[in-house]
């Protein structure tokens, strides 16, 4: 028999990565665009310079995506959802009877 050399595929079962962004963030980086967009419409529809409205959105964008890019790089693809599922958690569970204790017969 001849000896078979395979490729192995090391993107199977991993998440979707677009230039370092993971998974949902993708997504929240895209609609962040699209809100942009929204918000220069709206205002050089209301009448504000058209510098003032590139002003406005260049920083904002600017910042959205740092702030994706930093929430991708500190919570992976789904610590952010463990982190917010954790803060729901209640610290204590308090009880004024023993009533939920007592078993019925």
């Amino acid at each position: 028999m001849s000896n078979s050399v395979y490729q192995i595929n090391k993107g199977i079962n991993q998440s979707i990565e677009f230039k370092r962004l993971k998974a949902q963030y993708i997504w929240y980086l895209g609609g962040g665009v699209i809100v942009l967009m929204i918000l220069f419409a709206i205002m050089y529809i209301a009448g504000l310079p058209s510098l003032i409205c590139i002003g406005i959105i260049g920083i904002s964008g600017t910042l959205w995506v740092l702030k994706i890019y930093k929430m991708s790089h500190q919570y992976g693809q789904y610590g952010m959802m463990k982190a917010l599922a954790k803060r729901q958690i209640p610290k204590a569970v308090k009880s004024q009877s023993r009533k939920i204790f007592m078993m019925k017969k």
